[in-house]
Protein backbone atom coordinates (compact mmCIF):
# COMPACT_ATOMS: atom_id res chain seq x y z
CA UNK A 1 0.00 0.00 0.00
CA UNK A 2 1.05 3.60 -0.61
CA UNK A 3 -0.04 6.42 1.66
CA UNK A 4 -0.99 9.60 -0.16
CA UNK A 5 -1.88 12.83 1.64
CA UNK A 6 -4.51 15.05 0.04
CA UNK A 7 -4.66 18.81 0.21
CA UNK A 8 -7.05 18.48 3.18
CA UNK A 9 -4.40 16.44 5.07
CA UNK A 10 -6.40 13.22 4.65
CA UNK A 11 -4.25 10.10 4.33
CA UNK A 12 -5.29 7.78 1.51
CA UNK A 13 -4.08 4.23 1.21
CA UNK A 14 -3.78 3.27 -2.47
CA UNK A 15 -2.27 0.21 -4.04
CA UNK A 16 0.22 1.15 -6.80
CA UNK A 17 0.09 -0.88 -9.99
CA UNK A 18 3.11 -3.05 -10.63
CA UNK A 19 5.01 -3.70 -13.84
CA UNK A 20 3.10 -6.79 -15.12
CA UNK A 21 -0.33 -5.17 -14.94
CA UNK A 22 0.96 -1.86 -16.31
CA UNK A 23 2.76 -3.65 -19.13
CA UNK A 24 -0.41 -5.53 -20.10
CA UNK A 25 -2.47 -2.33 -20.03
CA UNK A 26 0.14 -0.51 -22.16
CA UNK A 27 0.23 -3.40 -24.64
CA UNK A 28 -3.55 -3.24 -25.06
CA UNK A 29 -3.44 0.53 -25.52
CA UNK A 30 -0.64 0.26 -28.09
CA UNK A 31 -2.51 -2.43 -30.01
CA UNK A 32 -5.59 -0.25 -30.29
CA UNK A 33 -3.52 2.82 -31.19
CA UNK A 34 -1.52 0.96 -33.87
CA UNK A 35 -4.66 -0.45 -35.46
CA UNK A 36 -6.19 3.03 -35.55
CA UNK A 37 -2.93 4.44 -36.94
CA UNK A 38 -2.80 1.89 -39.75
CA UNK A 39 -6.44 2.49 -40.70
CA UNK A 40 -6.02 6.27 -40.73
CA UNK A 41 -2.69 6.03 -42.61
CA UNK A 42 -4.17 3.85 -45.35
CA UNK A 43 -7.12 6.19 -45.73
CA UNK A 44 -4.88 9.26 -45.93
CA UNK A 45 -2.48 7.51 -48.29
CA UNK A 46 -5.31 6.92 -50.73
CA UNK A 47 -6.57 10.47 -50.30
CA UNK A 48 -3.16 12.11 -50.78
CA UNK A 49 -1.91 9.99 -53.67
CA UNK A 50 -1.86 13.03 -55.96
CA UNK A 51 0.35 15.10 -53.63
CA UNK A 52 4.11 15.32 -53.85
CA UNK A 53 6.48 13.37 -51.60
CA UNK A 54 7.06 16.24 -49.13
CA UNK A 55 3.34 16.71 -48.58
CA UNK A 56 2.83 13.00 -48.02
CA UNK A 57 5.67 12.98 -45.49
CA UNK A 58 4.11 15.92 -43.63
CA UNK A 59 0.76 14.13 -43.57
CA UNK A 60 2.43 10.95 -42.22
CA UNK A 61 4.15 12.88 -39.40
CA UNK A 62 0.93 14.66 -38.52
CA UNK A 63 -0.92 11.33 -38.48
CA UNK A 64 1.71 9.82 -36.19
CA UNK A 65 1.51 12.74 -33.76
CA UNK A 66 -2.27 12.93 -33.77
CA UNK A 67 -3.02 9.20 -33.47
CA UNK A 68 -0.13 7.70 -31.48
CA UNK A 69 0.59 10.74 -29.29
CA UNK A 70 -2.50 12.92 -29.23
CA UNK A 71 -4.93 9.99 -29.07
CA UNK A 72 -3.70 8.57 -25.73
CA UNK A 73 -3.45 12.09 -24.28
CA UNK A 74 -7.05 12.86 -25.24
CA UNK A 75 -8.32 9.52 -23.93
CA UNK A 76 -6.60 9.88 -20.55
CA UNK A 77 -7.78 13.49 -20.22
CA UNK A 78 -11.42 12.74 -21.03
CA UNK A 79 -11.56 9.53 -18.98
CA UNK A 80 -9.61 11.03 -16.03
CA UNK A 81 -6.80 8.51 -16.28
CA UNK A 82 -8.60 5.41 -17.51
CA UNK A 83 -7.57 4.33 -20.98
CA UNK A 84 -8.97 1.19 -22.63
CA UNK A 85 -6.09 -0.97 -21.44
CA UNK A 86 -6.22 0.44 -17.92
CA UNK A 87 -9.96 -0.12 -17.70
CA UNK A 88 -9.48 -3.73 -18.80
CA UNK A 89 -6.78 -4.29 -16.15
CA UNK A 90 -8.52 -2.33 -13.40
CA UNK A 91 -5.95 0.50 -13.29
CA UNK A 92 -6.22 4.26 -13.12
CA UNK A 93 -3.84 7.22 -13.33
CA UNK A 94 -4.18 9.65 -10.41
CA UNK A 95 -2.24 12.63 -9.13
CA UNK A 96 0.25 12.34 -6.29
CA UNK A 97 -2.46 13.62 -3.93
CA UNK A 98 -4.97 11.03 -5.12
CA UNK A 99 -7.06 13.38 -7.29
CA UNK A 100 -7.98 12.89 -10.96
CA UNK A 101 -5.47 13.93 -13.60
CA UNK A 102 -5.95 16.84 -16.01
CA UNK A 103 -4.73 17.74 -19.47
CA UNK A 104 -1.26 18.88 -18.37
CA UNK A 105 -0.64 15.60 -16.56
CA UNK A 106 -1.73 13.57 -19.57
CA UNK A 107 0.34 15.81 -21.89
CA UNK A 108 3.56 15.24 -19.94
CA UNK A 109 2.90 11.50 -19.69
CA UNK A 110 2.16 11.23 -23.40
CA UNK A 111 5.15 13.33 -24.51
CA UNK A 112 7.63 11.32 -22.43
CA UNK A 113 5.85 8.11 -23.39
CA UNK A 114 7.02 8.62 -26.97
CA UNK A 115 10.62 8.24 -25.79
CA UNK A 116 10.02 5.72 -23.02
CA UNK A 117 7.66 3.38 -24.84
CA UNK A 118 7.57 4.00 -28.61
CA UNK A 119 11.17 4.87 -29.49
CA UNK A 120 12.85 2.48 -27.00
CA UNK A 121 10.22 -0.30 -27.22
CA UNK A 122 9.38 0.17 -23.55
CA UNK A 123 12.87 -0.56 -22.21
CA UNK A 124 13.27 2.80 -20.46
CA UNK A 125 9.77 2.58 -18.98
CA UNK A 126 10.43 -0.94 -17.62
CA UNK A 127 13.72 0.08 -16.01
CA UNK A 128 12.19 3.18 -14.44
CA UNK A 129 9.25 1.18 -13.08
CA UNK A 130 11.54 -1.44 -11.57
CA UNK A 131 13.72 1.20 -9.91
CA UNK A 132 10.82 3.26 -8.54
CA UNK A 133 9.41 2.24 -5.17
CA UNK A 134 5.87 2.86 -6.43
CA UNK A 135 6.39 1.52 -9.95
CA UNK A 136 6.40 4.91 -11.68
CA UNK A 137 7.97 5.56 -15.06
CA UNK A 138 9.63 8.83 -16.02
CA UNK A 139 6.38 10.26 -17.37
CA UNK A 140 4.73 9.72 -13.98
CA UNK A 141 7.67 11.30 -12.13
CA UNK A 142 7.69 14.47 -14.22
CA UNK A 143 3.89 14.71 -14.40
CA UNK A 144 3.39 14.06 -10.68
CA UNK A 145 1.11 11.07 -11.25
CA UNK A 146 0.76 7.51 -10.08
CA UNK A 147 -0.92 4.46 -11.59
CA UNK A 148 -3.01 2.65 -8.97
CA UNK A 149 -5.20 -0.41 -8.87
CA UNK A 150 -8.92 0.20 -8.71
CA UNK A 151 -10.07 -3.41 -8.46
CA UNK A 152 -8.60 -4.95 -5.33
CA UNK A 153 -9.80 -8.04 -3.44
CA UNK A 154 -12.60 -7.05 -1.12
CA UNK A 155 -11.57 -7.48 2.47
CA UNK A 156 -13.92 -9.16 4.90
CA UNK A 157 -15.69 -6.57 6.96
CA UNK A 158 -18.68 -6.35 9.20
CA UNK A 159 -17.53 -8.91 11.80
CA UNK A 160 -17.33 -7.31 15.21
CA UNK A 161 -14.86 -9.19 17.42
CA UNK A 162 -15.97 -9.93 20.97
CA UNK A 163 -14.36 -8.07 23.85
CA UNK A 164 -11.64 -9.72 25.90
CA UNK A 165 -12.74 -12.03 28.73
CA UNK A 166 -11.13 -9.81 31.34
CA UNK A 167 -13.70 -7.11 30.56
CA UNK A 168 -16.72 -9.40 31.00
CA UNK A 169 -19.31 -7.79 33.26
CA UNK A 170 -17.24 -4.64 33.71
CA UNK A 171 -19.82 -2.24 32.25
CA UNK A 172 -23.10 -3.71 33.50
CA UNK A 173 -23.98 -0.56 35.42
CA UNK A 174 -23.56 1.92 32.58
CA UNK A 175 -26.53 4.02 31.55
CA UNK A 176 -26.73 3.63 27.77
CA UNK A 177 -30.05 5.41 27.28
CA UNK A 178 -28.42 8.69 26.20
CA UNK A 179 -26.24 7.15 23.48
CA UNK A 180 -27.71 7.97 20.03
CA UNK A 181 -28.12 5.37 17.31
CA UNK A 182 -25.65 7.21 15.09
CA UNK A 183 -22.87 6.75 17.62
CA UNK A 184 -23.65 3.04 17.98
CA UNK A 185 -23.49 2.70 14.20
CA UNK A 186 -20.14 4.50 14.09
CA UNK A 187 -18.74 2.23 16.82
CA UNK A 188 -19.91 -0.90 15.04
CA UNK A 189 -18.51 0.25 11.70
CA UNK A 190 -15.17 1.04 13.28
CA UNK A 191 -14.90 -2.33 15.05
CA UNK A 192 -15.84 -4.15 11.86
CA UNK A 193 -13.21 -2.37 9.76
CA UNK A 194 -10.48 -1.47 12.19
CA UNK A 195 -8.08 -4.08 10.79
CA UNK A 196 -8.21 -2.26 7.43
CA UNK A 197 -7.16 1.09 8.91
CA UNK A 198 -3.74 2.54 9.42
CA UNK A 199 -2.69 1.83 13.06
CA UNK A 200 -2.31 5.51 13.96
CA UNK A 201 -5.56 6.51 12.25
CA UNK A 202 -7.42 3.61 13.84
CA UNK A 203 -6.08 4.43 17.31
CA UNK A 204 -7.14 8.07 16.96
CA UNK A 205 -10.63 7.05 15.80
CA UNK A 206 -10.99 4.62 18.71
CA UNK A 207 -9.99 7.29 21.23
CA UNK A 208 -12.42 9.79 19.74
CA UNK A 209 -15.32 7.31 19.72
CA UNK A 210 -14.48 6.16 23.25
CA UNK A 211 -14.48 9.77 24.43
CA UNK A 212 -17.87 10.42 22.82
CA UNK A 213 -19.28 7.23 24.32
CA UNK A 214 -17.92 8.03 27.78
CA UNK A 215 -19.42 11.52 27.59
CA UNK A 216 -22.84 10.10 26.72
CA UNK A 217 -22.77 7.46 29.45
CA UNK A 218 -21.34 9.78 32.09
CA UNK A 219 -18.57 7.34 33.05
CA UNK A 220 -14.96 7.79 31.90
CA UNK A 221 -12.98 5.06 30.20
CA UNK A 222 -11.32 2.93 32.91
CA UNK A 223 -7.58 3.53 33.20
CA UNK A 224 -5.46 0.97 31.38
CA UNK A 225 -8.28 -0.26 29.13
CA UNK A 226 -7.55 0.22 25.39
CA UNK A 227 -10.10 2.37 23.65
CA UNK A 228 -11.00 -0.31 21.11
CA UNK A 229 -11.50 -2.90 23.85
CA UNK A 230 -13.71 -0.44 25.73
CA UNK A 231 -15.83 0.12 22.62
CA UNK A 232 -16.21 -3.62 22.03
CA UNK A 233 -17.18 -4.30 25.64
CA UNK A 234 -19.77 -1.52 25.79
CA UNK A 235 -21.21 -2.56 22.41
CA UNK A 236 -21.55 -6.14 23.62
CA UNK A 237 -23.25 -4.90 26.78
CA UNK A 238 -25.81 -3.09 24.64
CA UNK A 239 -26.36 -6.19 22.50
CA UNK A 240 -26.87 -8.30 25.63
CA UNK A 241 -29.45 -5.85 26.93
CA UNK A 242 -31.27 -5.84 23.59
CA UNK A 243 -31.27 -9.63 23.53
CA UNK A 244 -32.67 -9.79 27.06
CA UNK A 245 -35.37 -7.32 26.15
CA UNK A 246 -36.29 -9.20 22.97
CA UNK A 247 -36.08 -12.83 24.09
CA UNK A 248 -35.92 -13.07 27.87
CA UNK A 249 -38.59 -10.53 28.70
CA UNK A 250 -36.83 -9.70 31.95
CA UNK A 251 -35.27 -6.50 33.16
CA UNK A 252 -32.32 -5.15 31.28
CA UNK A 253 -29.05 -6.30 32.79
CA UNK A 254 -27.31 -3.54 34.66
CA UNK A 255 -30.36 -1.30 34.80
CA UNK A 256 -31.93 -0.99 38.25
CA UNK A 257 -35.57 -1.92 38.53
CA UNK A 258 -38.06 0.66 39.65
CA UNK A 259 -37.64 1.12 43.37
CA UNK A 260 -35.20 -1.78 43.64
CA UNK A 261 -31.47 -2.34 43.80
CA UNK A 262 -29.36 -2.70 40.72
CA UNK A 263 -28.71 -6.08 39.19
CA UNK A 264 -25.56 -7.59 40.53
CA UNK A 265 -25.83 -5.96 43.93
CA UNK A 266 -25.30 -8.16 47.02
CA UNK A 267 -28.24 -10.52 47.41
CA UNK A 268 -29.67 -9.73 43.98
CA UNK A 269 -29.26 -12.50 41.37
CA UNK A 270 -28.22 -11.75 37.84
CA UNK A 271 -30.43 -12.33 34.85
CA UNK A 272 -30.22 -14.83 32.03
CA UNK A 273 -26.96 -13.52 30.58
CA UNK A 274 -25.29 -12.43 33.82
CA UNK A 275 -22.74 -14.41 35.79
CA UNK A 276 -23.85 -16.48 38.76
CA UNK A 277 -21.69 -14.41 41.11
CA UNK A 278 -20.54 -10.80 41.14
CA UNK A 279 -17.59 -10.21 38.87
CA UNK A 280 -14.29 -9.86 40.73
CA UNK A 281 -12.56 -6.52 40.91
CA UNK A 282 -10.50 -5.56 37.88
CA UNK A 283 -6.89 -6.60 37.84
CA UNK A 284 -4.23 -3.99 37.05
CA UNK A 285 -3.93 -3.51 33.32
CA UNK A 286 -0.79 -3.15 31.31
CA UNK A 287 -0.14 -0.32 28.91
CA UNK A 288 -2.71 0.17 26.21
CA UNK A 289 -1.93 -1.70 23.01
CA UNK A 290 -3.42 -1.44 19.52
CA UNK A 291 -6.63 -3.33 19.18
CA UNK A 292 -6.06 -6.65 17.43
CA UNK A 293 -2.33 -6.81 18.26
CA UNK A 294 -0.89 -9.91 19.95
CA UNK A 295 -0.02 -9.77 23.61
CA UNK A 296 3.46 -8.43 24.18
CA UNK A 297 3.70 -9.00 27.95
CA UNK A 298 4.13 -12.52 29.31
CA UNK A 299 0.73 -13.86 30.23
CA UNK A 300 -0.38 -17.32 31.12
CA UNK A 301 -4.07 -18.07 31.51
CA UNK A 302 -5.79 -21.20 32.55
CA UNK A 303 -6.95 -23.69 29.97
CA UNK A 304 -10.52 -22.40 30.19
CA UNK A 305 -9.36 -18.81 29.74
CA UNK A 306 -7.17 -19.73 26.79
CA UNK A 307 -10.17 -21.39 25.16
CA UNK A 308 -12.26 -18.29 25.90
CA UNK A 309 -15.30 -20.41 26.73
CA UNK A 310 -15.43 -19.85 30.48
CA UNK A 311 -14.61 -23.47 31.24
CA UNK A 312 -17.37 -24.99 29.13
CA UNK A 313 -14.95 -26.70 26.78
CA UNK A 314 -16.21 -24.94 23.67
CA UNK A 315 -13.56 -23.42 21.44
CA UNK A 316 -14.14 -19.84 20.38
CA UNK A 317 -12.23 -17.47 18.18
CA UNK A 318 -9.62 -15.31 19.83
CA UNK A 319 -10.65 -11.77 20.56
CA UNK A 320 -7.32 -10.22 19.69
CA UNK A 321 -7.33 -7.98 22.76
CA UNK A 322 -4.39 -7.85 25.11
CA UNK A 323 -5.27 -9.36 28.53
CA UNK A 324 -4.04 -7.72 31.71
CA UNK A 325 -0.50 -8.49 32.70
Amino acid sequence: MSELVTGEAVALELRPARLPSRGLATLLDLTVALVAYLVVSLALLAATASLDEAAQMAVSIATFLLVLVGGPIAVETLSHGRSLGKMACGLRVVRDDGGPIRFRHALVRGALGVVEILLTLGVVACIASLVSARGRRLGDVFAGTLVVRERVPAARSGFVPPPPPWLAGRFQGLDLSAVPDGLWLAVRQYLGRMNQLDPQVGRAMAERLAGDLAERTGAPVPPGVPSAAYLAAVLQERQVREARRAFAGGPVMGAPAAGGPAAGAPGVPYGLYGPSAPAPGPAPYGPAAPYGAPASAPYRASAAQERGDGGRGEGTAATGFVPPA
